[in-house]
């Protein structure tokens, strides 16, 4: 009864008394499922503690990849700290587990109004209005989207395609952006914002020659320089570039971006970090710096190997991922922070994997971005469980084997 009242409350949006939060903290703990977990991270929300709960909500969210409310509730965590291409994964994952589920469509128009994409927008609240023309919270974003953009909305090409396109390329690479009345704002990576007319950019870019496309193109590529964050000079490009995996279905997204080709059909990209995201690093930079491909990729990979994941013991609940005190048969690369794909290629992360797991050929699944799932392709059982997990939105599908240092596709 009084888990009830909590719940209640919470869910109500009142805040909690310490004692009642540590009351639900200890209940959370001792399920240990997700449901508990993501009402201590709303809790805290209430309470404006909102980097707290979105450090909860992400360990939720990386436990049970297969729950939609702790997809959800992540990504309306970021959106309400303004981190936009943060909570786009989130919102995708939760869209892919409940197709056709409002919440998550709310969400994402918010995501969409508060980025400019004000078409986007509309169709996803006019989706939610025609199952419930009730629904108080799409009736409000409907009237924001008519409040703050009537005229971008019935704008016709070609600004409106290089806008999209230009939106499109922005979320491809990672970089931090917002859009509102016909004005793109960027996070500059030495502190500050830039603002920028997309009429203007617009304009000169088709005085140039440029078609939208091209235009957008180009504008993308030089405003992910603006944001990487990083003094001019090679040495600290150097030092902080970091590889990732990615699948061929990126290459499109990832036009203009340094890369390699990796094993089996993959590729590896380039990243930098900051506080709020990845953020690759375009080909225009490294020549810029008169660094070699060869050069970016054996700093990268050097710079990878001293940043050690730990191999942790999993079990599967429900078809959610827990890690586990004891032996499961299934293993996971658990730093998850985007490399840990990456990692399965050193010599560091391949001898701790073989300390754990025992030496012969390992069954790998991609599917996750933040975390990397193994067993011994000896192990059947293991082998199984992983072979019915669904790859996530921005994960990499099929099944994988690592043997001898190398990762190559399985045969379906």
């Amino acid at each position: 009864m009084e888990l009830s009242r909590l719940r209640q409350k919470v869910w109500n949006g009142e805040v909690l008394t310490d004692a009642e939060l540590s009351a639900l903290s200890l209940a959370a703990q001792r399920e240990g499922g997700p449901t508990l977990r993501t009402t201590v991270a709303q809790a805290l929300i209430n309470a404006d503690a909102i980097a707290q709960a979105i450090s909860i909500l992400e360990g939720v969210r990386r436990d049970f990849p297969r729950d939609a409310q702790a997809h959800l509730a992540l990504a309306r965590a970021l959106i309400s700290q303004e981190k936009w291409s943060e909570a786009e994964a989130p919102l995708s994952a939760a869209l892919a587990l409940n197709p056709g589920d409002p919440e998550p469509m709310k969400a994402q128009a918010t995501l969409s109004l508060r980025r400019g994409e004000w078409a986007r927008a509309r169709a996803l609240v006019q989706a939610v209005l025609e199952v419930d023309p009730l629904d108080e919270e799409a009736r409000l974003l409907q009237g924001e989207v008519e409040r703050l953009a009537p005229a971008e909305l019935d704008a016709g090409p070609p600004v409106d395609d290089f806008t999209a396109a230009l939106l499109e390329r922005l979320r491809a690479q990672s970089t931090p952006h917002v859009v509102a009345r016909g004005q793109l704002a960027i996070r500059l990576g030495g502190g500050g914002v830039a603002r920028f007319d997309l009429d203007a950019l617009f304009r000169e870019s088709a005085r140039l020659g440029h078609d939208a496309r091209e235009a957008a193109a180009l504008v993308a590529r030089d405003l992910a320089e603006r944001t990487l964050g990083l003094p001019p000079g090679r040495l600290q490009l150097l030092a902080r570039v970091l590889p990732v995996l990615r699948d061929s279905s990126f290459l499109e997204r990832g036009e203009g971006l340094a890369r390699r080709e990796g094993p089996a059909g993959l590729w590896f990209f380039y990243v930098i970090e900051n506080p709020d995201s990845l953020l690759y690093v375009p080909e225009g930079l490294v020549a810029q710096h008169r660094i070699s491909l060869e050069q970016l990729d054996e700093a990268a990979w050097k710079n990878l190997e001293v940043r050690p994941a730990a191999v942790r013991a999993l079990e599967l609940v429900d078809g959610g991922l827990r890690f586990s005190e004891s032996p499961t048969g299934l293993w996971a690369l658990a730093a998850g922070d985007g490399h840990d794909a990456a990692r399965l290629l050193t010599a560091p992360h391949q001898a701790a994997l073989e300390a754990a797991c025992g030496r012969g050929p390992l069954r790998v699944y991609l599917g996750l971005r933040e975390l990397v799932l193994c067993c011994r392709e000896s192990d059947e059982v293991s082998t199984q469980r992983l072979d019915v997990l669904d790859a996530a939105r921005e994960g990499i599908a099929g099944a994988w084997r690592l043997h001898e240092g190398r990762l190559a596709a399985v045969a379906g």
